[in-house]
């Protein structure tokens, strides 16, 4: 087994880059993406059973929320249903503050049970046609030998669960 120089295994991170475009304003879509009314609405369709808005504050320049959301223990790969017992309960916390003409981000999100966590940073920015929303971030699991094979299946369902709540905005917007 590999160790770093304070006996500990290192860890390694796997990436999650996801981008989505919307024909409306940044304000608009900032407002799709983290109004309360919305979130709920949201959850309600894409958090599974556990889904709730646990927190939600606004500040002058930024809003800040809490959710938790559940992946069915049927909807899991084997290879994590062989190592978590259960549903998926997830944890996440989001902030967006105004930068300039946009928004910057910050989001982090833990599973309950599993060792590691995932982090973001996320931009919504002004383009010809509307607005972009940029997530940038890593999935670490901590657990020697099969980490690496879950932080991959974690930062593609997170990347999916993005691209889920990207088309949710869209038509939100839309409607």
């Amino acid at each position: 087994m590999l160790t770093t120089l304070n006996g500990t295994v290192p860890v390694m991170a796997s990436r999650i880059e996801h981008r989505a475009e919307f024909t409306h304003g940044v304000d608009e879509v900032l407002a799709a993406q983290s109004d309360e009314p919305v979130l709920l609405a949201r959850l309600a369709q894409l958090g599974g059973q556990h889904a709730s808005l646990d927190e939600h504050s606004r500040t002058g320049d930024g809003v800040r929320f809490k959710l938790t959301q559940g992946i069915g223990a049927d909807r899991l790969p084997s290879a994590v249903r062989a190592l978590h017992k259960g549903d998926l309960i997830v944890h996440r916390e989001q902030t967006w503050t105004r930068a300039g003409e946009g928004w910057t981000g910050a989001a982090k999100a833990h599973v309950d049970g599993v060792p590691g966590e995932v982090t973001a940073r996320t931009e919504l920015t002004a383009s010809p046609n509307g607005a972009v929303l940029r997530t940038s971030g890593e999935a670490k699991v901590r657990i020697p030998l099969i980490g690496g094979k879950l932080e991959s299946v974690i930062a593609e369902q997170v990347t999916k669960l993005l691209e889920r709540e990207a088309e949710f905005t869209a038509k939100w917007l839309a409607g």
